[in-house]
């Protein structure tokens, strides 16, 4: 019974409306994730091609030929800008394509965990080059014009008539075991491994077509940093010094 003026209504469950904004709340936050993640991703793939393209690119050295500069697995840093916008340097450590009959088989060592994740990281956005072991990367001795002649009578190699004392090979090293007279054309370079006795380098390749020489439409860039491992970690330097004294072709 109820009393007069009073009525009976079944009681309504009221909606849940605080949980579907929670769940419509979530749902945006993650779409928006989703969004930038895209955004970040793809400004990253841009960048990283700019970069590889324009600026600089990692190599690894595969070889020993450039001891006791740069160890074999060492990752250096290539300045893409050079040639480009400045000449390169006698003394420079520059990275090259095959010329032509300068690279036989070779089978890329194993790498370590480490080394391999970040390889791996890198060539993904397009930084270390998958190639390295088609490039070839060497120190350059003579540039367009210069005649570059070994040995004289000290056993030193000349440029342009002067001796060079070669500081960053190891000492008691000879300059060369191959004797050479050569005179660089323009636009192109003489190169040399600092590991003389183990470098396929120009000295090796005076009978083919290139006679030795490395064109400067096949040079990828001057290398200037070590960066792995940590241990090896350095700037690379061209040896002013070195060629100070060389007078001009």
């Amino acid at each position: 019974m109820t009393q007069l003026g009073q009525f009976e209504s079944p009681q309504s469950p009221k909606p849940r409306r605080k949980g579907r904004r929670w769940r419509r709340f979530r749902k945006n936050i993650f779409v928006s994730f989703l969004i930038d993640l895209i955004v970040i991703a793809r400004t990253a793939l841009v960048l990283s091609l700019l970069i590889k393209t324009f600026l600089i690119r990692t190599f690894f050295i595969p070889s020993g030929s450039m001891l006791e500069t740069l160890q074999i697995d060492d990752r250096i840093i290539v300045n893409k800008l050079i040639p480009g916008l400045s000449p390169i340097q006698r003394g420079d450590v520059v990275v090259f394509k095959d010329p032509g009959g300068w690279l036989g088989d070779y089978e890329a060592p194993a790498l370590d965990p480490i080394t391999a994740t970040t390889d791996w990281i890198l060539s993904a956005f397009g930084i270390t080059a998958p190639d390295s072991a088609q490039h070839l990367v060497k120190r350059v001795i003579g540039i367009g014009g210069d005649r570059v002649i070994c040995c004289d009578a000290d056993g030193k190699i000349t440029i342009n008539g002067t001796p060079i004392t070669e500081t960053y090979l190891e000492p008691g090293k000879e300059p060369s075991s191959v004797e050479f007279d050569v005179t660089v054309p323009e636009n192109s370079y003489w190169m040399m491994g600092d590991n003389r006795d183990n470098s396929a380098d120009s000295r090796f390749h005076m009978e083919l077509p290139s006679k030795g020489f490395v064109s400067n439409d096949i040079v990828d860039g001057k290398a200037f940093a070590i960066t792995w491992p940590f241990s090896n970690a350095s700037w690379l330097d061209n040896y002013p010094d070195v060629f100070k004294n060389v007078p001009k072709p």
